[in-house]
């Protein structure tokens, strides 16, 4: 079925991409040939210290069984996208840089359709070259800071490419840190647009659930060592709902997946998403535990949708051969959107 896939297979550079690279050839900033491949990994980001967890012991002594043949009906007769990254981080003398590819994927009938946007960015504690400069960016945290930057523009290419009335998947957290914010302003001008948000976390150290219920406190490593140890494969847990005392909108709802005998995943919902979506929810659990079902990989349990969108993001930062470009710079054609297909 066609959802109005028009508008994808398609790249997208960010505005200041260009400038930002002839800045670094007219400073001859020399940057790796090598680049490192980045994984987000915003573990540390924890959930505000002021929040609280409304579940009791005896709230989650059931687990719940998924129906992956509900998924594939949810799955038929809704638009479904996906939303991943790739990130190639150059470490210099000068400076530190970050190349990012954000993806955006549409199920079609037999297909899946992206929408790729480029950005680039360098950050430098160096005051010298920020005067002489207008895109470069001053840092004393790098890694914070290209943080901050990625969650601002995955929102941007998010709300302009996402079709309306649909469901997005989206690698990693709701609430956590600098991010949440971001990610709640995003979530709700999905909703907006009758988009449903889900968010996914494959890996954390969260003790969120351990750490609330006193009958499970110090009894596991954390979160995610409690939810393996209790569910079966084709298993999740129960809702819990985590608030914060001060921000209602600092508030999700979540429960553990696990669809193969290896560790969980967490899947959350902002607190807007569940209340305006309530009755689509048990559904929309078995189209995740489907899509984790017809990817099947046991080395690294993903969303298929989401997985789908991760190649497209690594795949379109094959294109860039971005030393080649500082050395000459003005000569782009590997940009070249008809070469390449993307429209």
């Amino acid at each position: 079925m066609n959802w109005g896939v028009e508008n994808f297979n398609r790249l997208i550079i960010h505005p200041s991409f260009n400038e930002t690279i002839k800045e670094i050839n007219q400073l001859k900033i020399k940057l790796p040939y090598q680049s490192i491949s980045e994984e987000l990994d915003f573990r540390s980001y924890i959930y505000p210290l002021n929040g609280e967890l409304l579940n009791s012991l005896k709230d989650i002594i059931n687990n719940i069984k998924l129906n992956p043949r509900n998924g594939t009906e949810l799955l038929k007769n809704n638009k479904i996208s996906a939303y991943d990254e790739s990130i190639n981080k150059f470490m210099g003398l000068e400076g530190t840089a970050y190349l990012m590819s954000h993806s955006l994927i549409v199920h079609g009938k037999d297909d899946y359709f992206p929408s790729n946007f480029l950005t680039f960015n360098f950050y430098t504690r160096s005051k010298s070259y920020i005067d002489q400069t207008k895109f470069l960016k001053y840092s004393e945290d790098p890694e914070r800071d290209s943080k901050l930057d990625y969650i601002k523009d995955r929102t941007d290419f998010i709300l302009n490419n996402i079709p309306k009335n649909s469901i997005i998947l989206i690698d990693g957290p709701l609430i956590g840190g600098q991010v949440s914010s971001y990610t709640i302003s995003l979530n709700n001008e999905l909703l907006r647009k009758n988009v449903i948000p889900i968010f996914f976390i494959k890996n954390s150290n969260s003790n969120l659930v351990t750490d609330n219920i006193v009958e499970l406190k110090q009894k596991f490593n954390s979160d995610m060592h409690w939810a393996y140890n209790t569910l079966n494969a084709g298993e999740r847990t129960v809702f819990f709902k985590y608030v914060d005392k001060y921000n209602d909108q600092n508030a999700k709802i979540f429960c553990y997946l696990k669809a193969f005998n290896i560790s969980p995943q967490r899947i959350e919902f902002h607190i807007n998403t569940f209340e305006k979506y309530e009755n689509e929810i048990t559904e929309l659990m078995d189209l995740i535990y489907y899509l984790l079902l017809i990817q099947g990989d046991l080395k690294n349990p993903q969303i298929r949708s989401i997985a789908i969108a991760e190649k497209f993001a690594r795949e379109t930062l094959k294109l860039i051969n971005l030393n080649k470009l500082i050395r000459s710079y003005g000569i782009m054609p590997i940009l070249n959107q008809e070469r390449f297909g993307w429209t």
